[in-house]
Parts: structure tokens; sequence; C-alpha cells
């Protein structure tokens, strides 16, 4: 199983605090070559348009990781595809790709936060139907350098040449997924790899999601086997578990309390966190023993080949967020292996 990190470059610390924004891009810059140095398999950057978070250009951050890097894969976490230009996107990564030669992907999703739709003129109303518009124009540009498309909610292409094209033939694109039926099934359909986002609830209870995609696969006429799937999940590892629960939950229980303000649930409080992180609970969160059991079983309950930890989901001190990708490269990694059977 591939293992590797998510960021959102948060801004906002438990304390109300705020990081400025040059520092905390060039913090995540830092995390992600400790990521490779420590033997992680991705690095992903999400994009948002708020304050509380410092990326709104992953494509630019992720370039400049490049720069500093030469093995680890680059991604999106994710790219709000509904509320951007195909074509740009399509030549941001492409970019991307070429400069770090060949270790781009894209991950598209429709945003679970819609800050960017007023930002850039789409309308609410229109949620899915761009994503699914914007989604085939996107596959289309990847798969011919020339395109013929008309659509509701651009101007329509007419044969232009889109530049540059990427090193890799097709350029990886994966969905993100959130929970819908329709959407895992459509990402099977276009047999592209689905990413799950599990930030609440009983992880079990998205194998039906997997299943789903794998079904549309097959339905088609694409290869199950040949087009892996991955979880996006929030977690924290320390050397105990009681610390692990201790330094994680100010930053984390501030962070969601606040979204949750903002979408009329919470406030967190310390026994949803405490169920949350218990066995069967949403947050890969302990020692590194317990971090990895954890990560194996939902590789087998979910049928998955990549795990991505969020770690920082509230701001946390620069210097635990690097503990804690060393630990994953040098601790949690190698216990993955030796149970599922791949180590070395």
């Amino acid at each position: 199983m591939e293992l590797g990190l998510t960021t959102f470059a948060e801004t906002i610390a438990a304390d109300g605090g705020s990081s400025d924004h040059g520092v905390r891009l060039r913090q995540v810059v830092e995390e992600a070559v400790l990521a490779e140095e420590v033997g992680l398999d991705v690095y992903g950057v999400g994009e948002h348009h708020r304050p509380d978070f410092a990326a709104s250009a992953p494509s630019v951050v992720l370039a400049a990781i490049a720069a500093r890097t030469e093995r680890i894969r680059l991604t999106p976490a994710v790219t709000v595809l509904s509320s951007d230009d195909p074509v740009r996107v399509y030549q941001r990564f492409a970019t991307l790709d070429l400069l770090s030669e060949g270790r781009a992907e894209l991950l598209v999703g429709r945003g679970s936060f819609t800050e960017s739709f007023p930002l850039f003129g789409y309308p609410l109303t229109d949620y899915a139907d761009l994503f699914a518009e914007k989604l085939e124009l996107l596959l289309k540009i990847r798969d011919n350098e020339h395109v013929h498309w008309e659509g509701r909610f651009r101007p329509p292409l007419t044969g232009q040449g889109v530049y540059p094209r990427s090193l890799q033939d097709p350029l990886p694109v994966w969905v993100g997924v959130g929970g819908t039926p329709e959407s895992a099934m459509r990402t099977g359909l276009l047999g592209l790899p689905m990413t799950l986002a599990i930030i609440g609830g009983q992880p079990d209870r998205f194998a039906v999601f997997s299943e789903i995609h794998r079904r549309g696969l097959a339905e088609g006429g694409h290869d199950p086997k040949g087009v892996p799937r991955a979880v996006h999940a929030h977690g924290h590892i320390a050397p105990t578990t009681d610390q692990a629960a201790e330094e994680f939950f100010p930053s984390y229980a501030a962070a969601m309390t606040r979204i949750g303000r903002e979408r009329g649930w919470g406030p967190m409080t310390r026994p949803q966190f405490d169920a949350m992180r218990g066995p069967e609970g949403s947050l890969i969160l302990g020692n590194p023993e317990e971090v990895a059991r954890k990560i194996v079983r939902w590789g087998e309950v979910l049928d998955i080949e990549r795990f991505m930890l969020h770690v920082s989901v509230g701001t946390m001190d620069h210097s635990t967020v690097l503990r804690v990708i060393e630990s994953l490269g040098t601790e949690v990694a190698p216990i993955v292996r030796e149970l599922s059977g791949s180590a070395d």
C-alpha cells in the first residue's frame, strides 16, 4: 500500500492566532521534502479560498516542492474542478508533470467548501452539473491534443491545441468522492481512480462505495483490478496514544468547531473526539503500531491501494508535524508493509 500525506496549509491555531501565509507555505514545502526523505510515496496540497488556509493555488506550491524533491508523487487534494477551467487545470498540471519529470497527478472534486463558486462567478445551483461537464472536458483535453467540444458553462473548443502536453500519457486523474453513490459509480464508469474522503462516521460504511466503484468499472468495460482506490483521513501519531490525543485535540476541535459553526453543527466535544479515535472511529490516531494496524484494517475493509493521512487539521506546531511525518515514514510504514505482506 502506498502511504502519503495531505495538507490544506492551515493557518488558524487553537487559540485563534493566525500564522503568516508565506511562512506557512514555506513550512509546507519543508514538510513535503521530509516526506520524501523518510520514504513516503505521495504528497497532496488542498485548494481553498479563505483566510484559515494558505493554499489557493496548489499547483504553484507543488511546483516549489517539485524543485526540491526527486521521487515523491505530487497531487492536489483536491482541485475544485467545478469552479475552475478544465483547459487551465490541464495546463497547470501538465506543466507540473514536466517540471517534476512525470510525478504529477490530478485529484479533482466538487469541493466541500463553496467559497470558490461566488469568487469565480458560478452559482451553487449548478454545483453537480458544473462538475460533470468539466470532468468530461478535462478528460477530453487529457486524451486529445486538439479538442472539439461544446457545453453549457464555457465557450466551445473548435479544434484548438492545448499545451504543454504532460510527460505521463495519460496524466493520472483521480476523483475525490465524499459519500455519494452516484459519484462512486460515475468515477468507475469513466475508468478513473477514486479517493474516498473519510472525516466522520464509521469507516466500514464506506466499503459500499468501493463496491460501487468496482461495479462501475466493470460496467464501463474497465479492469477493476487495474484502477486503484485511495482514502484520505484525519489523524496523528505520537509515541503514546494519550500523547497523540492530547496533542491533536486542541487544534482539531478548534478547526472542526469553526467549520461546524458555519455549517450548522458542532461544537466538537471531547467525548465526540474520543469516540472518533476509537477502534471503529474515523480518526487514525495513536502510537505507531496502533496507527499502522488501523491503516491495514482500512486497507482490507475498503479495498484501497493508497492511504493519505491529513495531520494538521487545525494549525499545529510545525516541529510537531515534522515529527509525525518522520514517524509515518520510519515507524508506521514498515509495520504496514509487514502486516500487509508487502515488506521488501
